[in-house]
């Protein structure tokens, strides 16, 4: 069932739709990191108009490093180490969507430690988009029956997966790490 579910949302990622998938913190709206129009119609929809920059969710270390100039010794300390969702601001960004990339080149990626994410991001062979799947100033839903359903009739493919779960409450921890190693926390 997960297996099929995967299959279609890497059919809708790869003819540039949007999709309505969960994480490992909460239902995000996603589409392929490297396509500008995608990325277009997220920000249309979560927003109505061109916005702050996305996230990005990657399968992999060796994924992240094709997307950004380098990924520092302390990023791939934090990704083996740390369990709760981390996301790691990264500078230098590249091989993504230019409206995706905000004016100071940087790029938010998560390496997200669930099956279904893992398993869609590896199958699709590039980075999605990852943004809560909410009207820009409303809550977080932390579950799928939470989702705003002006949100589930403005995607194109809606996963099935895990529409049953509730997630914590707390988003991931945001870190900047600056290429000459220093480390901030941006959000906690």
């Amino acid at each position: 069932m997960m297996q099929d579910d995967i299959k279609k949302a890497v059919e809708v990622l790869q003819k540039g739709g949007t999709i309505l998938y969960p994480t490992d913190t909460i239902w995000g709206i996603g589409c392929d990191a490297t396509n500008a129009k995608a990325v277009e119609k997220i920000y249309k929809l979560k927003f109505g108009a061109p916005q702050k920059s996305l996230m990005i969710l990657a399968s992999s270390p060796e994924m992240v490093a094709r997307y950004v100039a380098e990924v520092p010794d302390l990023a791939l300390e934090i990704i083996s180490t740390i369990k709760d969702p981390i996301t790691i601001v990264y500078e230098k960004a590249r091989n993504l969507a230019k409206n995706l990339i905000p004016a100071e080149g940087t790029i938010a990626i998560r390496i997200p430690r669930d099956a279904f994410c893992t398993e869609l991001i590896e199958l699709f062979g590039k980075p999605i988009t990852s943004t809560s799947a909410n009207l820009a100033g409303d809550p977080n839903p932390l579950s799928f029956g939470k989702i705003n359903q002006q949100i589930k009739d403005a995607v194109d493919y809606i996963c099935t997966s895990h529409q049953g779960r509730v997630n914590p409450p707390k988003p991931s921890t945001i870190v900047k790490i600056n290429m000459d190693g220093q480390m901030q926390i941006v959000r906690n």
